[in-house]
């Protein structure tokens, strides 16, 4: 297994992101939809726009020839301890490629990126009926904040 982070300036690392999050989004714990048009095409270009993107693709040569994993993360600040973190915003496996440790891998290879940028912690959401990733997670050494915090959102159109 490896696991680096994506040169999106580079197309296939960019047509592997995008893939990998559509094949996401489509999942019944994405929007079970394709991404939009718009979001596919605003995608690598807002990332690195961003400036604080860090987007990680697993490869595994012996179960698929493309990239099957991927983790976009996002640099952001804690202001109760004064330091970075890095915050997972999505994280996704192949379907043929779940149970063979690719998320774990991609959370090992998120964390030691976190603290060579001096991050304070990583953070993530997590749907509350997606028990399988809360499984991989609770390996991992991941919880829930006590008291426990809820994701809020307005769209904004």
């Amino acid at each position: 297994m490896q696991v680096r982070l994506a040169n999106l300036h580079d197309a296939t690392d960019a047509r592997a992101v995008v893939e990998l999050l559509d094949m996401y989004s489509q999942d019944e714990f994405g929007s079970s939809a394709p991404l939009s048009p718009a979001a596919r095409e605003n995608l690598i270009p807002g990332l690195i726009k961003h400036g604080g993107a860090r987007v990680f693709l697993a490869s595994d040569d012996t179960i698929a020839q493309q990239p099957i994993g991927l983790a976009i993360c996002l640099l952001g600040f804690s202001s109760f301890r004064g330091a970075p973190l890095l915050n997972i915003h999505d994280i996704a496996v192949s379907p043929a490629a779940r149970g063979h440790g690719v998320g774990t891998a991609l959370l090992l290879a998120l964390e030691e990126d976190a603290k060579s940028l001096g991050c304070c912690k990583v953070t993530m959401e997590v749907r509350s009926d997606n028990h399988r990733a809360q499984a991989v997670y609770q390996r991992a050494g991941y919880h829930g904040s006590q008291p426990e915090t809820w994701f809020w959102s307005k769209s904004l159109g």
